[in-house]
């Protein structure tokens, strides 16, 4: 039986976790290089986060570490406000974390609705369900806005935007929860770029996905992103809601980047 002290105020009920991923003070080396330094990152629930920054500025490390690839020398990830130690790619999927990767990892010979349930296909028996791939492959894709001719189709016969599409799909129907997107737009036309976008959108009205986006194109991730951080020297050195930073800002402090850089070798640093 519990007793209340007279007069004492009852206890003040603990905040709602509002972000689901954290990264606290991440360092990662490899050898002499200095890959991550100290990353400090949060992806609120539902949040769509542009991730920026120069070849080399260490978003593909980064981006491994939050999906078990590879362990951080240092730091901390939490998610949904619990500590985890991400042992491999399959233990974060398993938690509700997936990554696209820019070479989508289809199988190009593969139909799309095989490629929709590569590595968790449906059985009858020791034979596939090939029924149930083809009809639910139909569906998620129809629910996600991706448009291809037939989920029968070779993956290889499809546009650079319908396979990112297929690849979002498969993540985010195996139950991602957060989802990575590593340059998606990389190499994308106009009308395939549009595609993609379009798919982050529809993705952030559901609100149960939280996505991370890796791109170069600044235009492009302040018009889907709710927030924006940017990537120099291992650090997180920007943070900013969308709506009260534009590209010019983004590119002033990416030029003066480039003048520090150019500076030090003048100088022989």
């Amino acid at each position: 039986m519990t007793t209340d002290t007279p007069g004492a105020a009852p206890a003040a009920a603990a905040p709602p976790v509002t972000d689901v991923l954290r990264a606290e003070h991440i360092r990662k080396s490899f050898g002499a290089v200095t890959a991550l330094r100290d990353v400090n990152l949060r992806l609120g629930r539902g949040e769509v986060l542009g991730l920026l920054g120069d070849n080399g500025a260490g978003k593909s490390t980064l981006l491994k570490i939050l999906c078990g690839f590879q362990a951080p020398d240092a730091g901390r990830i939490l998610l949904n406000g619990e500590e985890v130690s991400l042992r491999s790619v399959t233990h974060a999927r398993a938690l509700g974390i997936d990554v696209v990767y820019q070479d989508l990892a289809l199988i190009n010979e593969l139909s799309v609705f095989h490629n929709m349930y590569l590595n968790r296909e449906y059985r009858s028996g020791p034979l596939l369900n090939n029924r149930k791939m083809r009809t639910l492959a139909k569906q998620h894709l129809a629910e996600m806005g991706v448009r291809i001719p037939s989920v029968d189709v070779e993956v290889a016969k499809l546009s650079g935007g319908q396979r990112q599409g297929i690849a979002v799909a498969r993540s985010v129907y195996s139950d991602a929860k957060i989802l990575l997107l590593d340059e998606p737009l990389a190499a994308m036309g106009v009308k395939e770029g549009a595609l993609i976008l379009s798919l982050v959108r529809d993705l952030k009205k559901r609100g149960d996905v939280s996505i991370i986006i890796i791109a170069h194109n600044y235009a492009q991730v302040l018009e889907v992103c709710d927030r924006v951080n940017l990537l120099q020297h291992g650090e997180i050195t920007f943070d900013k809601a969308s709506a009260e930073t534009s590209v010019e800002e983004l590119t002033d402090i990416v030029v003066e980047e480039y003048r520090a850089a150019l500076q030090e070798r003048q100088n022989g640093g």
